[in-house]
């Protein structure tokens, strides 16, 4: 049995056979990736040069929205690529590279979120306390701690990848590498890939999620025991777009990692594959964006400064 290193390619089925619809869908998701570039680098940006955005809660944002550049980045130039190539192939060491990213970024993003479900629990429940506690140093280290664990386990979950067998089969049912097809065409090796990628990616997500959900149990006590109407309204708009990016993103990671891979749900882990690789990261920013009103502020000084210089 040739091991991954003995393959030179796979071929990937792609999102769809029907030729009719790879011109459309390049040209939608070719649009989907650009506005997602121009969002997060525009959120990024803006964060860095408004006065009024210098707070942990924009800095942990500013990381989120580069992560998922990277995220989207790593899937949909190849996808785009093979949209419109009549043989869908990603080598064995693109493949390699393609899967140890995905990974690494997700951890990444979940823990970034985690992070700011914490970050508002602060904010909101210790508020005399907040500029001390979380200073820049202690905010630099909790965005370090997510990018070194995210890289070290993904690098560990590759070389279980590393050690599957293939029989001849390298047609891969998707439109980028990733687990769950992967050890679906694997003749030898898939046990311990299985059950640690289902161990793996169960430990992260129950972790991280509890401490979002228990950040926000505490969040909700605090705004409750707020005497003042606005008060309360103004916390809770603060964390509306946290809440949201949050329940996207999950959502879809435990539908697509948490369950056997299955031609059923390797199939239907296409499609909401689409949505977390493509549709969240390009999401992100407007979701942030318009229902913060620092946010619009700050575009709208700069498009004021702008037109003065004119």
């Amino acid at each position: 049995m040739p091991n991954f290193t003995d393959v030179t390619e796979f071929l990937l089925v792609g999102l769809t056979r029907r030729q009719e619809l790879r011109v459309l869908l390049f040209a939608v998701f070719l649009v989907v990736y650009m506005v997602t570039l121009l969002g997060n680098i525009g959120m990024i940006i803006l964060i860095s040069i408004s006065p009024q955005l210098q707070s942990p809660m924009y800095f942990f944002l500013s990381h989120l929205s580069f992560v998922d550049v990277l995220f989207s980045s790593n899937v949909t130039p190849k996808m785009l690529e093979n949209l419109l190539s009549e043989r869908k192939t990603i080598s064995y060491v693109g493949c390699l590279v393609q899967c140890y990213f995905f990974i690494a970024l997700v951890h990444v993003e979940v823990y970034i979120l985690a992070v700011m479900a914490f970050d508002r629990y602060m904010a909101i429940c210790n508020p005399l306390l907040y500029s001390s506690k979380m200073s820049t140093v202690v905010c630099v280290r909790l965005i370090s701690v997510p990018y070194v664990y995210g890289f070290s386990v993904s690098l560990i979950c590759t070389l279980w990848t590393y050690g599957l067998y293939f029989c001849g089969n390298v047609k891969i049912n998707h439109f980028y590498c990733a687990d769950p097809p992967l050890i679906k065409i694997a003749c030898g090796g898939v046990h311990i890939k299985e059950y640690t990628m289902i161990v793996i990616a169960g430990i992260n997500f129950t972790y991280s999620l509890s401490v979002v959900l228990i950040s926000y149990m505490l969040i909700v006590v605090a705004v409750l025991r707020m005497h003042s109407a606005d008060g309360r309204r103004k916390a809770f708009s603060t964390c509306g777009s946290h809440l949201t990016a949050v329940s996207m993103f999950y959502g879809t990671l435990i539908f697509m990692y948490l369950r056997r891979p299955t031609e059923e749900s390797v199939e239907q882990g296409k499609m909401v594959a689409v949505f977390y690789t493509s549709v969240i990261p390009m999401l992100n920013p407007m979701i942030y964006s318009l229902r913060n009103k620092d946010v619009k502020e700050a575009v709208s000084k700069i498009i004021a400064k702008a037109n003065l210089r004119k």
